[in-house]
């Protein structure tokens, strides 16, 4: 395993200042995989952070043609762009024969990231969590080399249940912009308001719209889980951020559902062992 900064390279420098989580996951796969699930990490950032860092919806726009543009450059064959992660994930593209409907779903994804109107209703928001989510999970699993229909469901739910516990935990960070992304319908449902939010008051109205998203977080947690058997040994690193799912939610259950709670968003001490014992039995 990596242990230190010094033999990172630049993706995994950055994957792991800005996404943990997927670092720690991504120390789990084999030595000579581990540098393209960094690369892949690495394009998940930076497209992922999109709307934090355009002022307007059409520089946004021009920042995932860029992205766009890059992986279409990949699979035709063409020069790439000179960027600190769209070489190496060209080379990882290429050297690996990965999917490239996989990444333009991931890119198509985010503009959704640059209309700030809440999702209507859960559905919409499980719609969102799923391509934003479950197309990393299949392309880590690809690098891995578990490209079956087994792989691709479990990758699907690992990531739709990782991408609402992560939503949930960015509820106080968005709301400090005042943007939400809870599904309008529940909030309506539970009385809970929109402005408590922005003023960074937890309320009992919220709490139920946290529940019901956190249980349907679990239930697909557990449809990846009945997959286990049928997967080989070598996919559990891509399925790891399951067990973080787990611990994410597990938190936020103990604190009743208030996603304001100062333990919601603290890093578990104990993430890295729980993956280590999950993957030494097979198990994410």
């Amino acid at each position: 395993m990596v242990k230190a900064a010094t033999d990172l390279s630049y993706c995994g420098r950055e994957v792991r200042k800005y996404d943990n989580d997927h670092f720690l996951a991504g120390l789990f796969t084999p030595a000579d995989r581990r540098e393209a699930t960094f690369a892949l990490y690495a394009f998940n950032l930076e497209i992922a952070k999109t709307r934090e860092v355009v002022s307007e919806p059409i520089l946004g726009q021009m920042r995932l043609q860029f992205w766009r543009d890059g992986i279409e450059a990949v699979y035709e064959d063409g020069p790439v762009p000179r960027h600190e992660v769209m070489e190496p994930l060209a080379q990882a593209a290429r050297g690996l024969g990965l999917s490239r409907a996989l990444f333009d779903r991931l890119v198509d994804a985010r503009e959704a990231d640059l209309d700030d109107t809440p999702p209507a209703d859960l559905t919409c928001l499980v719609n969102y969590a799923e391509v934003t989510g479950a197309p990393l999970v299949q392309l880590a699993l690809e690098i891995l080399g578990a490209r079956d229909a087994a792989a691709m469901a479990a990758g699907r739910h690992v990531g739709i249940a990782y991408a609402l516990s992560g939503i949930l935990r960015a509820v106080p960070f968005l709301a400090r912009q005042h943007r939400l992304r809870l599904p309008d319908d529940l909030m309506q449902h539970h009385g809970a308001k929109a402005e408590d939010l922005f003023a960074g008051r937890s309320t009992p109205e919220l709490r139920p719209v946290v529940g019901e998203i956190a249980d349907v977080a679990r239930g697909h947690l557990a449809e990846a889980r009945k997959l286990r058997r049928e997967l080989p040994k070598a996919a559990v690193p891509a399925l790891l951020p399951a067990t973080l799912a787990d611990l994410h939610l597990g938190v936020i259950a103990r604190e009743g559902n208030d996603v304001f709670a100062p333990r919601v968003l603290l890093a578990n001490p104990f993430r890295q062992l729980r993956m280590g014992w999950a993957a030494m039995r097979g198990r994410y």
